[in-house]
């Protein structure tokens, strides 16, 4: 079991073997080995994803940024499938900080608006809250960031 009051701050990046998977709207739009985990202090880990790793067309830029302050300004992507698009669905830094260099163009999905991820063949359940998107595992445990009424923890 991993807690998520075990991870670190400013956050851990690792690179991790697991197989992640997302599916939408009856496509694979993601089966990747090469992953990389961000692991932050209350919060399930986040998975991101080489581009190479995600199908073809299936991400468009999507309007806003928002700024990390440990990795920097990130970019966000829609994810259209066939007629199904969903507004930044995921999320990625063009220039992050040196300690997440590894992460350069990498996306992160949020969990909750595709329709399953999974790791290792788990579905996860997305973190609750529309901030974080960190993916919740059965060998992750929190309490997690992100409810209503957990922004001041």
């Amino acid at each position: 079991m991993e807690s998520v009051w075990d991870y670190p701050r400013p956050p851990r990046l690792e690179r991790t073997s697991a197989r992640v998977t997302i599916v939408h709207a009856g496509e694979t739009i993601v089966d990747s080995d090469r992953c990389w985990r961000v692991l932050e202090t209350s919060h399930p880990p986040v998975y991101y994803v080489p581009r190479g790793d995600i199908a073809e067309g299936v991400l468009e830029p999507s309007a806003g940024r928002s700024f990390c302050e440990f990795k920097g300004v990130a970019d966000y992507w829609d994810v259209v499938v066939g007629a199904a698009r969903v507004r930044q669905a995921g999320w990625s830094y063009a220039h992050p900080t040196p300690a997440y260099a590894d992460i350069t163009d990498a996306v992160a999905f949020y969990p909750s608006r595709v329709d399953e991820c999974r790791v290792d063949g788990e579905v996860v359940q997305p973190q609750e809250g529309d901030f974080y998107g960190g993916w919740i595992t059965a060998d992750i445990t929190g309490p997690f960031k992100g409810a209503p009424g957990t922004m001041g923890w």
